[in-house]
């Protein structure tokens, strides 16, 4: 279920935008100035932001900008019933992803906000590199495995990144020592062999599915187990 903030000062607005979101099956807490809605924001997370520019305490305009200090995900629709264009670049400008005009359809206000959620999952995924229960996230540079947390050196990481970007293809020493190591492989040292090794104790301990294989004479792969 998608939970809205809806920080809007006028009492009848916020009133019909609350009965029709909650209507379509979304969670919404509301804030009717920048103050609480800036503690309601530090308190808990949501899936999109409708804030007024109008509001009784600060500009409408200011807050996004406020906002988007600490969170440059959660895409922020704002509302006015100013139509001037600069208003509207002025709060692009601070971070809003869109603008609606009032008086609006509900109707409008449900597809904007829908396709703003769906541009966001797609941009979140982006980051997110996933094989089995095997997760890393580029932008936090964390990884998990089974929802257990994986501490990782600078170089294990970027080994599993690698891993992760080419599911069940296998990737040859020489190529590893490329992509990780932006160096030439010497045949005579067995240092990739030791860093895969280093991971894959990390990603597989305490699992009895193991995901990255030995394929010899050619290099590893990550793979499920009864893949071949």
């Amino acid at each position: 279920m998608n939970r809205i903030c809806l920080i809007e000062d006028e009492q009848k607005v916020a009133a019909f935008i609350c009965k029709g979101l909650e209507e379509h099956g979304y969670t919404v807490k509301t804030a009717g100035d920048g103050a609480s809605a800036q503690k309601l924001l530090q308190q808990e997370s949501f899936d999109l932001v409708i804030m007024d520019v109008m509001l009784p305490d600060t500009n409408g305009i200011e807050l996004c900008r406020r906002v988007r200090q600490t969170d440059s995900n959660t895409p922020i629709l704002m509302l006015t019933a100013l139509n001037q264009v600069h208003d509207k670049v002025s709060g692009l400008k601070a971070g809003a992803d869109d603008y609606l005009v009032k008086p609006f359809h509900f109707s409008e206000l449900l597809a904007r906000m829908e396709a703003l959620m769906r541009r966001n999952k797609n941009k979140e995924a982006d980051h997110l590199l996933t094989f089995d229960d095997l997760k890393l996230d580029t932008w936090s540079k964390t990884a998990e495995r089974g929802g257990k947390q994986i501490a990782l050196t600078a170089k294990e990481y970027t080994l599993l990144e690698l891993f992760l970007k080419n599911p069940n293809k296998i990737l040859s020493r020489e190529y590893i020592a490329e992509q990780v190591w932006e160096i030439g492989f010497d045949t005579g040292t067995n240092f990739i062999d030791v860093y895969v090794n280093y991971l894959r104790k990390k990603v597989e301990k305490d699992f009895k599915t193991k995901l990255i294989h030995t394929v010899i004479g050619m290099g590893y792969i990550l793979k499920q187990a009864n893949r071949e």
